[in-house]
């Protein structure tokens, strides 16, 4: 049958399938979802089963269990390792979804809830797309999935899994649906993504809340003191002032940064995709540079004093931050972690105690695309949206992509299906669902052209 056919044929299913998935709110970050965690592996054991795979079985590891199924189909055929994740972000700010974040709901034809892309629509475009191909005995390779429950936190558990299952997971190239195209109608692959560090910075004042009427002006503010240590994190020109910071980041080469001035891109349209006036970045470069091929820094997150309805005039003993920096291919992301705290402790006035806490990163990642894989992964999207996919680096971190390389031996195609518009990450998480189908085709036909 005709993959197009199949894909009309059996959508409700595929559909109420990923719907069962979307229901279970598996959100790593919340320790009180660990049982919802296990429910969201078992039920993708019970699919990828159902699917063709020959076994499936949940794996512990240090966090959240894994999913493993593999099918074997010849002892001297190349082998495909799919990776994805099942979990998912917090769904807050609750009052901004237009519909339950955890009952989806088709509207406009698109798929509304948390993971519709990230990552569990797109994890169920690999599977469908399996799943054909072992019923019309198209398989010609041997197939293993990983499904992980920690993506979402920087997958802490991942990298001793795979050095402790590191013969299971042996494969010849590891297919992986995470990251995003230029637009719908602008295919792409991935060939290089950021890495990341991430810290979260304590600033205690005071051994109490303090009367600000009583003490302000004599007693340092935690909250102005963090404030000001952030602010000198970059300079006027948006480069980042930690010492050493860039002394391993290449400068993004005359004929890449030609490639990239061909993409296609209407700065103003993106300006009015996220509702800002301006865009601001490291002078020099352009959005498209600023956003994938550059470090850049930025504060995720920042907390202390009263923040209920109504005044209080108390001066905090205490304020923090979580910040977060993306790197580049060759920033090594301990190092660069290690240079951020001596810098911060540098700079930390003595009438405060100011404590760094690492809390994640990973390595950058780049793809040759002279690779048989690749090559694969093009033609499938080139026959699915009707023209050759664009070579793009994206912006976004996925750190176990390095361990792969690092720890397997493995290079990985980065064929991912979301869209700026999905808003990942964010309230009224969306798919497509014409990419949807679109991509189930385009990864059927990596299957039928991917030799090893």
């Amino acid at each position: 049958m005709e993959i197009r056919k199949y894909i009309a044929e059996n959508e409700s299913r595929f559909l109420e399938e990923l719907f069962s998935l979307i229901r279970i709110p598996s959100i790593s970050a919340q320790p009180e979802r660990k049982a919802d965690m296990l429910a969201c592996a078992e039920r993708w054991k019970h699919l990828l089963l159902e699917a063709g795979a020959d076994e499936a079985r949940i794996m512990p590891s240090a966090g959240n269990p894994l999913v493993y199924a593999e099918k074997h189909v010849a002892d001297d055929a190349p082998t495909v390792l799919i990776y994805a994740h099942y979990d998912v972000m917090p769904a807050d700010p609750l009052d901004l979804w237009q519909s339950n974040p955890f009952e989806p709901e088709i509207r406009d034809g698109r798929i509304w809830a948390r993971g519709a892309d990230d990552d569990k629509g797109q994890a169920m475009i690999q599977a469908k797309a399996f799943e054909y191909m072992v019923r019309m005995g198209e398989l010609k390779h041997n197939v293993k999935f990983i499904f992980e429950g920690e993506e979402e936190i920087g997958s802490p558990s991942l990298n001793a899994f795979l050095k402790e299952h590191k013969d299971l997971l042996q494969a010849d190239v590891i297919l992986v649906s995470d990251t995003s195209m230029l637009a719908a109608d602008l295919p792409s692959l991935t060939t290089g993504l950021r890495g990341l560090a991430y810290w979260e910075i304590e600033v205690t004042g005071s051994n109490r809340d303090l009367h600000s009427g009583h003490f302000g002006g004599a007693v340092a503010n935690p909250i102005n003191v963090l404030c000001d240590l952030i602010a000198r994190m970059t300079d006027v020109d948006g480069r980042i002032t930690i010492p050493h910071f860039y002394d391993e980041v290449e400068e993004v080469p005359a004929a890449e940064r030609e490639m990239i001035a061909h993409i296609p891109f209407d700065e103003q349209r993106y300006m009015d995709a996220i509702g800002v006036k301006a865009l601001k970045g490291e002078k020099g470069y352009s959005t498209l540079e600023r956003n994938s091929c550059r470090p850049s820094f930025d504060v995720c997150g920042i907390w202390g004093g009263y923040t209920g309805q109504g005044a209080k005039t108390v001066l905090p003993s205490k304020a923090y931050a979580k910040v977060s920096t993306r790197l580049v291919p060759h920033q090594d992301h301990e190092r660069i972690s290690q240079l951020f705290v001596d810098y911060v402790n540098q700079l930390a006035p003595d009438y405060v105690q100011v404590k760094v806490t690492p809390m994640h990163g990973g390595q950058g990642y780049v793809c040759p695309i002279d690779l048989p894989a690749y090559q694969a992964a093009a033609l499938g999207f080139e026959k699915a949206f009707g023209k050759k996919p664009l070579a793009v680096r994206r912006g976004g971190s996925i750190p176990i992509i390095s361990d792969f390389e690092q720890i397997l031996g493995v290079k990985t195609i980065l064929m991912g299906f979301g869209l700026e518009s999905n808003a990942i990450h964010s309230p009224n998480e969306n798919f497509p669902l014409d990419v949807f189908r679109k991509g189930i085709e385009a990864v059927v036909e990596f299957h039928r052209q991917y030799k090893g």
